[in-house]
Order: structure tokens, then sequence, then C-alpha cells
């Protein structure tokens, strides 16, 4: 493996770290932020959650892990925001929402349905051609922009129509700067990593790592789910059980037999 490859291989385990322990929500202190200050903070929260949707990042990198052309580069990422634009925008306005851990757990599986995709699973596996990838990635991008709206109706947008609008707007205008601020970065190591001999040898594992990203991500949202829905029965003892929850702010316990490892 090449040098550069395993750097790569390092910047991308590094960046996975903070899977276990970001929440992907809103905190109270991004909800504090929003009610002292205007109009950009919402652009800056917009910009940095989308900077975190590591769901939302790993599906963008299974869209482009094999794109080259920058005319199709252009083409599926507008087909996508042009999706996600519409359910964040329209289902905030009208406060149109879902359990976010259920929907973010579809989202998941969009991670995983790209990266069985760019290995060919359809061929392999259904003898079938992939489906339409513009209205795919058209479909998901609805998703991904409803997944961020349920988590943008947390947030004080007020009862004043227009001001909300904006608000919601200048929330987008951050997503698409955090969106275009991740793709630069995805876009260059994957130019850099096509330029060496490991891609071809290595592709296919990458999307394997991909899908089980997305496995991962599915069942964590499953689990806050159960979490949410039923927090006085579902319990694991704290021995078996160490999880970092999204969403959540669990005391430390202070007996010294519980956090002896």
């Amino acid at each position: 493996m090449s040098q550069f490859v395993r750097r790569l291989v390092a910047l991308c385990l590094l960046c996975a770290l903070p899977l276990t322990a970001s929440a992907h929500g809103i905190s109270e202190a991004d909800r504090q932020r929003m009610l002292e200050g205007g109009y950009a903070q919402y652009v800056w929260l917009g910009a940095s959650h989308m900077l975190t949707g590591y769901d939302h990042l790993l599906f963008l990198l299974g869209v482009v892990f094999f794109l080259t052309s920058f005319r199709d580069i252009v083409k599926f990422v507008t087909v996508f925001t042009v999706g996600h634009c519409i359910t964040l925008v329209v289902a905030t306005y009208f406060k149109i929402t879902w359990n976010y851990w259920l929907v973010d757990a579809i989202i998941a599986v969009s991670v995983i349905y790209k990266g069985f995709d760019n290995n060919g699973g359809f061929q392999k596996h259904f003898n079938m051609a992939s489906p339409n990838l513009v209205k795919m990635v058209f479909a998901f991008g609805l998703l991904h922009g409803f997944g961020l709206s349920t988590r943008l109706q947390q947030l004080p947008l007020g009862d004043d129509p227009a001001q909300m609008l904006i608000r919601i707007l200048s929330f987008n205008v951050g997503v698409e700067v955090g969106q275009i601020a991740a793709l630069v970065v995805m876009l260059g190591a994957l130019a850099l990593w096509r330029q060496t001999a490991s891609f071809a040898r290595l592709s296919y594992v990458a999307n394997l790592a991909l899908i089980a990203a997305g496995v991962y991500l599915l069942f964590a949202q499953l689990h806050g789910y159960q979490h949410d829905v039923n927090g006085e029965t579902f319990r694991f003892p704290v021995e078996e059980h160490r999880h970092l929850h999204e969403d959540m702010d669990i005391r430390n316990s202070t007996d010294p037999t519980r956090n002896t490892l």
C-alpha cells in the first residue's frame, strides 16, 4: 500500500472517530445561539451541521466515488442539492415532521445502497441493471433534506412566516456551503488516489467499508429510536453496554465498581 493511501486511510479513521461521540442533532448550546444571534447564526449552524452529518457526507462520497468528469459531478451534486433543498424548506416551513431517529435510519440505508451499487451489487446479485442513478440520487436527496428538516425544526424559528422562511433559507445556505467544502476535500482526495495503482485494487474494499458504515449508522439510529420510545424499558447493564448516545446527556456513575474496566 502506498504512503498516500496509508495517510488517506489514517485520515478517514481519524474522521470516523467522532461518529461514536458526536451528536448529529441540535444541541442546547445551538438553540441558545439561535435565540441570541441573527440569520448568520443559522448559516453557520447549517454549515457545521452538514460537516458533522456523517450520513450525508458518506452518501455524497458514494455518489462521487467513480465520477471523473466535471460535468457528471455537477449534474449529480445538483440533483442531490435540489432534492434536499425542496424537503428542507417545504417540510420545515409547513412543519411536516417525523421521528428523526427513523428518518436518519432510512438515510443510513441510502449509504448502504450507494456502496452496494458502486460495487455492482445489482448486476452480481440480482442480474439486473442498476436503477437510474439520477432518479435515485434525487429521491435520496429528498430524504436527506427531510432528515435535515427534522433537526432544524428543533430550533426556535419564530411565528412570523417571513422571518421563519428567511431563517430556513439561511440554514439552507449554510448547508450548501458546508456541502461544497466537504466536496472539495472529497474530490481532491479521490483525484489523488486515482493516480495510484491502489485505487483499482482497493476501490471495492472502500465501498464495502461504505456499506459497513451505513449498517453501523442504521443500527445506531434504530438503537436511539428504541431509547426514544421505550426509555423506561430499553435498558442494558452498564458493564455490558457502554455507548455514547446521540442527543442524550448521560451522567457518569460515581460507583467505582461500575467504572472498573
